[in-house]
């Protein structure tokens, strides 16, 4: 569900962002929506500060820094970059297929590179999802591009593939501190490239809501996207967002009172069937849990029984550094912060 609702936030930010897109640049509306995202969950942890509510999330450690950093670097500095340059460079069609790759290049690393698990049934589903995005896409047949435009773009979804996967590393940590600072640095970003490029500060009618879209529509967003990290893995998590194209199709023809086309429609029905597979999966065999220790809200499952070095008023969830001593057990899971263990060839 935080996957799904991220897609859908997500989507929906999509139309409502192009209402506003004729009002000032693409890279300066880019760059409002990131900075409402940032400052907007900014001042969602103070109010959470000042109201002294309980917090039982991790904040991010010395030793977050170097995921968290790369993370940043990769989709909050260098992807909107050469998404930007690649843009100029692209007729629209091209680029809207070639950002399917996120996805694909996403789902790439965390399987090959960060040795997340999978099977047959998560791989066509994955595959499903994504034809039917780039079903959705193909609002006309993709026009001849410039080659330095397409590889700008292709390098913006490699960059945004990575940042999912470091994200990834960190997702046990605060969602609201991740996702303020991501959109802070994107959105300082962007607007910097804007202003450079002879773009003006908009008007008061035009900040305020690209900001209060930015906020909803990749602040909260994004929460939820770190949220479904931290319990499905990044190629799950990925696969899920992927329905954010369809969100905000849907709502553009719900705007527009069109009648949806054949490509709609079978766009839809391919991911359908590929969220089927991906929710009817049922991955469960004896694994092995080794040593481990880190820090984020839990209770006191079949995962965190632990001794603990203060006194503890028994309130749960709580947080704290942990040790997780060797366990080994079966029961349904997903490759979430407490199952990156390997797989043997028959399971």
């Amino acid at each position: 569900m935080y996957a799904l609702l991220a897609a859908a936030l997500f989507g929906a930010s999509t139309p409502l962002a192009k209402i506003l897109s004729n009002q000032t640049s693409p890279v300066m509306l880019a760059g409002l929506l990131y900075l409402g995202s940032g400052f907007g969950l900014l001042l969602v942890m103070a109010a959470r500060h000042l109201s002294r509510t309980r917090n039982q999330s991790a904040y991010l450690t010395r030793s977050d820094l170097p995921w968290f950093g790369g993370a940043v670097l990769f989709g909050g500095v260098l992807a909107p970059s050469l998404l930007m340059y690649g843009l100029f460079r692209t007729p629209g069609s091209t680029a809207s297929l070639l950002l399917n790759l996120e996805g694909v290049l996403t789902a790439l690393l965390a399987w090959f590179v960060f040795k997340e698990n999978f099977d047959r049934r998560i791989f066509w589903g994955m595959a499903s999802i994504v034809l039917g995005s780039v079903l959705l896409s193909w609002e006309q047949v993709p026009e001849a591009g410039g080659l330095p435009g397409i590889l700008a773009i292709t390098g913006a979804c490699l960059c945004w593939a990575i940042d999912n996967n470091l994200t990834r590393k960190v997702s046990a940590s605060d969602a609201l501190q991740i996702a303020s600072a991501k959109g802070i640095v994107a959105g300082a970003v962007n607007v910097a490239l804007a202003l450079i490029g002879g773009a003006e500060w908009p008007a008061q009618a035009t900040l305020g809501p690209a900001m209060g879209i930015g906020f909803l529509g990749y602040g909260l967003s994004l929460v939820l996207f770190v949220l479904a990290l931290r319990h499905l893995g990044t190629a799950r998590t990925g696969a899920y967002f992927s329905f954010s194209p369809f969100v905000g199709a849907s709502l553009s023809l719900l705007i527009l009172q069109e009648t949806p086309g054949l490509l709609f429609l079978l766009g839809f029905s391919a991911m359908a069937v590929g969220l089927w597979l991906h929710l009817t999966e049922q991955h469960d065999h004896m694994h092995t849990h080794s040593p481990m220790s880190h820090t984020h809200a839990h209770i006191h499952d079949d995962h965190h029984q632990h001794e603990h070095d203060f006194v503890w008023d028994g309130a749960e969830p709580h947080t704290h550094l942990h040790h997780h001593t060797p366990l080994e057990h079966s029961h349904p899971h997903y490759p979430d912060i407490h199952h990156q263990h390997e797989h043997g060839e028959k399971q």
